[in-house]
This record gives structure tokens, sequence and C-alpha cells, in this order.
């Protein structure tokens, strides 16, 4: 199966970028939680946190200011050098 990952930055070509392996396991590692500040993100991922951590995980959780623009750099680089592996929350 062939997946194509898609930039939603409004880029008129998007750029190539390899997947990272699935984690073989939760226990030990440090999980991401990235709220994208729209309505009710923050209880999907309580949920999330409390079944990550109940795994084994290290949660930290981190908040964009605004869904309507991507991360700033220097939240993308914190989650990128503390984190093992991040999911991003999308809800309303």
């Amino acid at each position: 199966m062939n997946e194509v990952l898609l930039d939603p930055t409004n880029e008129k070509r998007a750029p190539r970028r390899e997947r990272r392996p699935r984690l073989d396991e939760l226990a030990g590692k440090t999980v991401g939680l990235l709220d994208i500040s729209k309505p009710r993100g923050d209880l999907f991922l309580d949920r999330l946190e409390e079944k990550l951590r109940g795994e084994g995980a290290e949660v930290l959780r981190f908040r964009k200011p605004t869904f309507t623009k991507p991360a700033p750099i220097d939240l993308r680089q914190e989650i990128a050098t503390r984190c093992d592996a991040v999911i991003e929350a999308l809800a309303d």
C-alpha cells in the first residue's frame, strides 16, 4: 500500500516527507498531545491521555495559540525534541 501524507499549510507543491516507523510499544515512551485550539479537542485529549498513561507512556500536553495557523516553529521544535511520538487533536 502506497500512502501519501498531505501537508495542509497551503503550499503549491507538497514536500515529500518520510514517515517515521511506529513505536513498538508505549511503555517508557514520551507521547506529546497537541491541542490545536478547536472546541472540545481538550476533552478528546483528556481521554486519550488516560489511555496512554494506562499503557505506561509519559504524556506531555501542548497547545497551539490558534487553529487557523500552523504551530509556531519553537513549539514544533520543542515537541520534536521532547517526544517520541505526537498526536494532534482535531475536534469540534
